[in-house]
């Protein structure tokens, strides 16, 4: 079973819209996929209620009385989201349960400030760790081409983190959200090139 966790201290990054949306693109692609929520918030499960049961199927936690939850029985890949402010002990212990970790990451001053201790600590975690995890960035409501992109690459380059996606700010996902799709599940018509830019993403998660 793969775990990919998705993790950013700083709010409002895109955690949960890449969560569901790499959650939607795995299950699409025949995965028997759980999307796990480990903000207090629960926006991803609040997602799935959305969500109708003619789509590919994403489950949630397997929770039973007195037991700890747990994915349910013959999950392939686990897609975890996580809150804003994970750090120390309760980072520690959710890296070690992640076999690919993913940081969504904002092409901002603010966003990048932000992030800069995390990134630090999760290099630190992984050094110390007996098995390897892969560790990625993918940019979030950005353009590949544009100034803030490349100052992005710039910042992570002593870091020796890839950014393996840029994704493009758009309603798409906003839309989509709202009646619990993924980006996958829209026309062509309008998500070709959304499609496109998760290409790369799907690739590292093993499924492209």
């Amino acid at each position: 079973m793969q775990v990919y966790l998705v993790a950013n201290p700083k709010g409002g990054v895109g955690k949960s819209t890449l969560a569901t949306n790499l959650a939607g693109g795995l299950a699409q692609r025949g995965s028997r996929v759980m999307l796990g929520d480990i903000d207090r918030q629960q926006s991803s499960r609040a997602w799935l209620r959305l969500r109708s049961p003619a789509l590919p199927p994403i489950a949630t936690w397997d929770i039973r009385p007195d037991a700890p939850a747990r994915p349910p029985p013959g999950t392939e890949r686990v897609v975890l989201d996580t809150p804003a402010g994970l750090h120390g002990k309760k980072l520690a212990r959710v890296l070690r349960q992640a076999d690919r970790i993913v940081v969504p990451l904002a092409p901002s001053l603010f966003d990048i400030l932000a992030t800069r201790r995390f990134l630090d600590d999760m290099l630190e975690e992984k050094a110390l760790r007996k098995r390897p995890v892969e560790i990625v960035v993918v940019g979030m409501r950005v353009d590949a081409r544009t100034r803030a992109a490349a100052e992005l690459e710039r910042f992570l380059q002593d870091t020796g983190l890839p950014v393996i996606a840029h994704l493009r700010d758009t309603q798409n996902y906003v839309q989509a959200a709202a009646h619990g799709l993924t980006i996958f599940e829209l026309p062509a018509s309008r998500a070709a090139q959304d499609w496109e830019q998760w290409a790369p993403i799907l690739r590292w998660a093993g499924v492209e």
